[in-house]
């Protein structure tokens, strides 16, 4: 098939929409379909389109829709989609109604959804590639940030955090500056405390070896819709503390011990400080990370996709040629 995929991540973005939308233009290549990846639709002819983002690609899939209504068109929600815009926002309530299919990233997300939603929605984990691990840092336990400068990340907690920690904790913080008030807080967090280094945006490889190296890898979001960088560090034997959020749950499982109480940097502490002196409880984090590798890989993440496409298709009139 010619499947049209729309991200409103640009192809030079570094973030988990654009890489989210190149992995998944490579497994339907895989799987034998031809694929044009797209900001907004330029009408050009298509069997099926694969839109990320419910509010964000709205006029691509209103458009699609209306001028191919009996083709199969499948919505990909995001965290902003599935933990706020869907709730209140027409565009993408809109998006809801207009798709075959919907994918969302983590099974906890179908409860977000009504039921006549659910009976439409597939479920795919983002896979990761394998990651072999590197020697830490020697005189400091590493905690590493992956996450832009912006508001629904939560992105400045870790650093927060390390006013209650020992001295031998330390946070590395790689993202993009997206958000001016965020950017001027972190540089002053910087200058309060050397331990906290914010380096900005790094290419997708430079993260991947920093990954590969850390103790822990911290997510603090307020709201997810199925972090890749979760999938990241589970792939690399990196054991995650993260956020008590229905979209980190969903990526982690309920019983999950890393967890914290969003937006508190104490809990944030307590929580490091125990990953930190109790081998035990590191252990455990890092065991129940590594039971939920088989989420990770490529192959779970290609079926999922495939059922998806062929789920949306099934009945559905193709593109005449």
């Amino acid at each position: 098939m010619r499947i049209v995929l729309i991200t409103p991540a640009g192809r030079g973005a570094n973030n988990g929409n654009s890489r989210t939308a190149q992995r998944w233009a490579h497994v339907l290549r895989q799987l034998g379909h031809t694929v044009s990846i797209q900001l907004e639709w330029d009408a050009a002819d298509a069997d099926l389109m694969l839109a990320l983002h419910a509010r964000r690609s709205h006029a691509s899939i209103e458009r699609y829709a209306r001028l191919h209504p009996a083709r199969p068109l499948i919505v990909t929600l995001t965290g902003t989609d599935v933990y706020r815009d869907i709730q209140h926002d027409a565009q993408a309530q809109a998006s809801l109604r207009l798709a075959t299919r919907l994918i969302v990233l983590q099974d906890m997300a179908l409860r977000e959804l009504t039921p006549a939603l659910r009976t439409k929605t597939d479920v795919v984990y983002q896979s990761a590639r394998p990651l072999a691990r590197k020697p830490p840092l020697q005189r400091s336990f590493e905690v590493l940030v992956i996450s832009h400068l912006r508001e629904e990340k939560d992105p400045l907690r870790a650093a927060l955090a390390l006013h209650y920690l020992p001295g031998t904790i330390c946070v590395t913080h790689l993202g993009k500056d997206l958000d001016a008030t965020l950017a001027h807080q972190a540089m002053a967090l910087m200058r309060d405390d050397p331990r906290y280094r914010w380096l900005g945006a790094r290419e997708h490889a430079e993260v991947r070896r920093y990954l590969a190296r850390a103790q822990l890898l911290v997510i603090s979001s307020r709201m997810e819709g199925g972090a890749n960088v979760v999938s990241e560090a589970i792939a690399a034997g990196c054991p995650v503390v993260a956020s008590h959020i229905s979209g980190n749950i969903g990526m982690l499982g309920k019983d999950y011990a890393g967890y914290f109480k969003l937006g508190d940097e104490h809990d944030l502490a307590r929580v490091l400080s125990r990953a930190h002196s109790d081998r035990a409880f590191y252990r455990k984090l890092s065991a129940q990370c590594r039971a939920r590798l088989p989420l990770t890989r490529a192959a779970h993440e290609r079926r999922a996709l495939a059922h998806a496409i062929n789920a949306a298709t099934a009945g559905r009139s193709p593109a005449p040629r």
